[in-house]
């Protein structure tokens, strides 16, 4: 049986974030990509996400990738079981909740979306991307995302909730990513989340900003192809 691979992308993101990913995979897995535009709370998305497994048998084996804003999905995921997971890779991601000081950037980012989204997205893509080719890659991404969906994203994001005492509890191996150079979730937010989860085993990827599935995709499939190898192993 394969193993599927649920794919939970950040905020202003599409499908397309995974295809270089993706193309390392190839037919090892069953590989699921969500959507994360419509809902308005990062548990909605979780409720997406679930719903996107409907059709698995209890016993197929599952891996779960949160790249960012997708990182939130799958703690709350992982926080709110639906059905068993028996292997996590969380990416340039955080668990800790919104502080008081990101809640006041994240409200002048919304303005400034409101007032001049391609401006706020030229200033978004240098800031989360490390080298200059991932940058021109994603910038007509975010922008076809649009400013509707990026604010609401920022909403959901202020709202999550703390799943620090559910990580504590995980019992299944956990991958955490990040890049060496990721000034979003700067490296000591993923030693941070790592050190929660038991067992958790950290990558931190060189020559790399926050955008890690487009600037260093083979890092993160073959992350993904151990969590992968794990599960097949257990089936």
């Amino acid at each position: 049986m394969k193993t599927t691979v649920l794919l939970l992308p950040g905020m202003l993101n599409d499908p397309s974030l995974w295809d270089a990913v993706a193309a390392q995979l190839g037919a090892l897995v069953d590989l699921r990509r969500v959507p994360t535009l419509s809902q308005d709370t990062v548990p909605a998305m979780a409720d997406a996400a679930w719903k996107l497994l409907a059709d698995l048998p209890p016993e197929a084996p599952l891996v779960i990738v949160g790249f960012s804003l997708g990182g939130y999905v799958a703690i709350d995921m992982l926080a709110r079981r639906e059905r068993a997971v028996q292997a996590a890779v969380l990416v340039s991601t955080s668990a800790r909740p919104e502080s008081a000081e990101a809640q006041a950037n994240r409200e002048k980012t919304i303005a400034g979306m409101r007032k001049n989204f391609e401006r706020v997205v030229d200033g978004v893509a240098a800031f989360v991307s490390h080298q200059a080719e991932a940058q021109q890659r994603i910038k007509p991404m975010m922008l076809g995302v649009g400013a509707e969906v990026a604010i609401r994203q920022n909403q959901a994001v202020s709202q999550r909730k703390d799943h620090r005492a559910a990580l504590e509890k995980l019992a299944l191996p956990v991958v955490v990513m990040c890049g060496q150079q990721d000034r979003v979730t700067p490296p000591e937010l993923s030693q941070e989340l790592a050190a929660l989860i038991p067992g958790a085993q950290l990558q931190l990827v060189s020559d790399c900003g926050h955008m890690l599935p487009v600037e260093q995709p083979t890092h993160l499939a073959d992350a993904i192809r151990q969590m992968v190898e794990k599960t097949q192993q257990n089936h």
